[in-house]
């Protein structure tokens, strides 16, 4: 079994953690450093939370007045680059929100996002003065250091995964668009990912907007392409009309009239949770000219309570040639992952193309 992520603190990375501090300030106490951090219920803190009481040890250990702190952390970062180091923004985050400290505390999170990424850390920033701390954000977005645009761009997605919700930007994005402006032909692939999926987020709430942005950012690079395609991706799974047009979809409502024939066949059509299962399918258009085509399976999931979600899966996105034939075969794996748990039940099966709904068959899962 996979390593738990938060397992990464442990004796020794704390104890190694605390030597590198006290090289350079000699007075730390390494000892109360990783009692404080262990004590009571540390086996059963989840990462964020042992992220966070970290952060509190350090809080009791370094000197009390935050720029000495900041200067302590600040000299030993070139050395700790790794997820492990949340804790140096975590820290800003906690110590550094005074107004008297703000120019050090984006100093300090300008350079600490570098060794682990400082994404969540100013969330809390934003909540508590989204417009100065959006400034400071926008000029990020012309760092030198990729690092640093990235961070422009990922800390203020309205939905950043583990990240604080900012409800501010999920009512009007208005304040990250300027940002994403500068970002959309970065260099960094690093960054323009950041970027697509800021768009992705904000078009779960403004599914239109980043539909225009798109069609006016179509065709200005490859760079910018790839990210307004990948920004899009959730709009075309859904099968928002601008964005399937934008990609040259055929529209669902035609999808139906080109199809001759459609099949989907289950084998076997009843498994144990943890086996797997083959989705064979065939197609027959009678297309007259070119379509692009996005051909993928839904699963209508069991849920807890009997309730139903459906969850889509690729088969090909691609153009196809006139009075196309296909046939070809899924392997569909039904262990429990750490994002999906299964339940015994019926389960329907769907070959969907361009959101039409072309074949289906179902399937019984049994503990």
């Amino acid at each position: 079994m996979a390593e738990a992520l938060k397992d990464m603190y442990h004796l020794d990375f704390l104890t190694e953690f605390g030597e590198q501090v006290r090289e350079v300030y000699a007075s730390f106490d390494i000892k109360q450093f990783v009692q404080l951090t262990m004590a009571e219920d540390w086996d059963n803190l989840a990462l964020k939370a042992r992220t966070r009481r970290i952060t509190e040890s350090l809080g009791k250990c370094l000197p009390q007045s935050y720029p000495g702190a900041i200067e302590i952390l600040l000299q030993v970062t070139d050395d700790c680059t790794h997820l492990a180091y949340l804790f140096f923004p975590d820290f800003v985050e906690v110590y550094g929100q005074d107004e008297a400290h703000w120019d050090l505390s984006m100093e300090a999170l300008a350079s600490f996002t570098s060794g682990s990424s400082a994404e969540f850390a100013v969330r809390a920033f934003i909540l508590n003065n989204p417009d100065k701390m959006m400034a400071q954000m926008l000029s990020w977005a012309s760092h030198q250091n990729e690092h640093v645009r990235r961070l422009a761009s990922e800390g203020c997605r309205p939905r950043l995964p583990w990240g604080q919700a900012l409800s501010i930007f999920k009512r009007d994005p208005a304040l990250i668009l300027p940002i994403l402006e500068l970002l959309k032909d970065d260099p960094s692939l690093y960054v323009r990912k950041s970027v697509a999926n800021n768009l992705n987020d904000i078009a779960k709430d403004h599914p239109d907007l980043v539909v225009q942005i798109a069609a006016r950012w179509q065709g200005a690079s490859e760079r910018t392409d790839w990210i307004i395609r990948h920004a899009c991706r959730t709009l075309v799974r859904k099968c928002h009309p601008g964005a399937m047009a934008l990609f040259n979809y055929l529209p669902s409502q035609d999808s139906s009239s080109i199809i001759a024939k459609a099949a989907l066949q289950v084998n076997p059509q009843k498994v144990y949770i943890g086996e797997t299962t083959d989705l064979e399918y065939s197609i027959e258009f009678n297309n007259d000219k070119p379509v692009h085509l996005r051909i993928e399976y839904g699963i209508d999931f069991v849920k807890a309570g009997n309730k139903i979600s459906r969850k889509l899966f690729l088969l090909s996105d691609k153009t196809i040639a006139p009075h196309t034939k296909i046939k070809s075969k899924r392997r569909h794996n039904w262990k429990n992952l750490t994002t999906r748990r299964h339940y015994a039940g019926k389960h329907n099966i769907v070959l969907i193309i361009n959101g039409y709904e072309a074949a289906s068959a179902a399937l019984q899962l049994e503990n």
